[in-house]
């Protein structure tokens, strides 16, 4: 069974569903034989959002159930907010099963609005926990008392500074394995230092990947800890 297949058969499952939207590896031609099926799934109204994983027809499917309301909320509260964006994306790269419906073109007219506008800018406090939190991985990165901590750091690091990579230039941040696509989406060059940099550190050369975050870091300050400062709201407090 191919994936439009699967997808369709996903969708009759749903008999009060509008459409669904079939999305992931399978769609931008980059599929594995461990790929699963990622389906947002459509409804005129739901009491709730929910996910779902099963098989169907061998295939592994993860199903993400919307209405208009809730799936607004996880593009603005969730994606946007988080700036990674991933329901957006899904949305967008999506293929309308069975088709094109008023529901599904407004749903992914919107999350190509969202995509176009780019994730919340990160402001100066935004910018300066980024910077205090890779100056502190790189601290404990130099002074790791062994080869098991030290690739703890470097699994912690890889997301951390992709993420400051991306998101301080106001670009879309990603997670697991759309980090490498996204970085080189953004600059190729920056992509292979990238990766060469993680390569040599996991091979045991992390001074290849100090200089790297030092050199990310250059443009926007360095590092920082001396004099760092960030408050709470006032609303963070609970009577005992």
């Amino acid at each position: 069974m191919t994936p439009i297949e699967a997808a369709h058969a996903v969708l009759d499952r749903y008999p009060e569903a509008d459409s669904a939207f079939l999305a992931g590896s399978v769609v931008r031609g980059e599929a594995t034989p461990s790929s699963d099926l990622d389906i947002v799934m459509l409804f005129e109204h739901l009491d709730h959002a929910f996910r779902e994983s099963f098989f169907e027809a061998d295939w592994p499917v993860e199903v993400f159930a919307h209405d208009r309301e809730t799936i607004e909320y996880y593009f603005l509260e969730e994606d946007r907010a988080s700036g990674i964006g991933s329901l957006m994306w899904m949305v967008h790269d999506g293929i309308a099963i069975p088709d094109a419906t008023p529901l599904n073109v407004a749903v992914k007219a919107r999350a190509l609005e969202l995509i176009r506008e780019g994730p919340i800018p990160w402001d100066k406090a935004a910018l300066d926990y980024s910077r205090y939190t890779l100056t502190n991985l790189v601290d404990d990165l130099l002074d790791a008392r062994n080869a098991d901590e030290e690739r703890a750091i470097l699994t912690a690091c890889y997301s951390v500074v992709s993420h400051h990579i991306l998101r301080s230039r106001g670009n879309w941040s990603a997670t697991g394995k759309m980090i490498p696509r996204r970085l080189h989406a953004l600059d190729p060059a920056i992509a292979s230092a990238f990766n060469t940099a993680f390569a040599a550190a996991f091979s045991g050369n992390v001074e290849s990947l100090v200089k790297f975050v030092d050199s990310t870091l250059e443009g926007v300050g360095g590092r920082l800890f001396d004099g760092y400062r960030a408050d709470a709201g006032t609303e963070k407090r609970l009577t005992p």
